[in-house]
């Protein structure tokens, strides 16, 4: 059983936590001396681990002062597998989500992060546990008739488009010449921005927004597109972020990882409550070095 202690900060420059509240759970073990121990040893003696979630639903956010989702349950087994009962959870912002796990502010980035070559060479990527498409959040009635960013690209400077910072959306937004942007920090403000007529059109991974606005009758999301940049369709694959020398760590996590995604029923066992379904399996010859290397898109 496992317990979470969460915390919502806002991630600058100087990073100010705020604990909501200890869930009930079993009791954290260890607390030796840790001193000269690998992040994993040092999780497993001090029975705990600390990871950052950017709150982008359904993948990892707080909510009631409780950190959930489908990353979240992922990793609440995994963990425990290894020995670690208890997640300190850290809510920020997501351009901060890597240079805070570079400063050790905490061990592991559980919000489901596509894996990159510019974010390979500065983190470390699991194996790819979750494959995703492009959906676009529009005004209810799509009155521009979008349907992927090529049709955004086609509307020139009639056609106002919102990307989350740092997020693979905004490189396809630039890759095809999309000028007319808005830059915002979280999911939730993206679609705002639609719903304060601000902009036509927010674009994010289709299984978040197809969670974030079903209840929402001023929005709706478009069917879900695999985007093409210069007639190569790019894949998207989602995974756990490490720093660079915890090897160890991501050995171990990986070892885990695959006792998950090897069985499509313990997979959907711990994320299918959260919207995802088989589709977001990866494959077993999909790799995180493939993807690393920019070769699949």
């Amino acid at each position: 059983m496992t317990k979470r202690t969460t915390r919502i900060g806002i991630a600058t420059a100087a990073i100010g936590t705020l604990t909501l509240g200890l869930l009930a759970g079993c009791a954290s073990g260890g607390g030796g001396d840790t001193e000269g121990m690998n992040t994993l040893e040092k999780a497993q003696e001090e029975g705990t681990i600390t990871l950052a979630v950017a709150s982008e639903q359904p993948y990892s956010w707080v909510e009631d002062g409780e950190a959930t989702g489908a990353t979240i349950a992922m990793h609440e087994e995994i963990f425990s597998n290894l020995g670690i009962d208890n997640l300190e959870i850290e809510e920020v912002d997501w351009n901060s989500l890597i240079p805070g796990l570079n400063a050790g502010r905490w061990d592991v980035v559980s919000a489901g992060m596509s894996i990159l070559p510019d974010r390979c060479a500065e983190a470390a990527f699991s194996d790819p546990e979750i494959m995703y498409t492009t959906a676009l959040v529009v005004p209810t009635g799509n009155p521009k008739n979008l349907s992927d960013l090529d049709s955004i690209a086609a509307g020139g400077g009639d056609v106002t488009l919102a990307v989350q910072s740092g997020a693979i959306e905004e490189g396809y937004a630039s890759d095809l010449g999309i000028s007319n942007v808005i830059q915002v920090d979280s999911a939730t403000a993206g679609i705002e921005v639609v719903q304060a007529g601000r902009a036509d059109a927010f674009a994010l991974t289709a299984v978040s927004m197809n969670w974030m606005t079903e209840n929402m009758d001023d929005v709706e999301t478009t069917d879900a597109f695999v985007q093409e940049i210069d007639g190569v369709e790019q894949i998207g694959a989602g995974a756990t972020v490490f720093r660079q020398d915890d090897t160890e760590l991501l050995e171990a996590y990986n070892e885990e990882l695959a006792k998950i995604t090897a069985d499509e029923s313990t997979y959907l066992g711990l994320v299918e409550e959260f919207g995802f379904t088989a589709e977001n399996l990866p494959p077993a010859d999909l790799t995180t070095e493939q993807l690393c290397s920019g070769e699949l898109g």
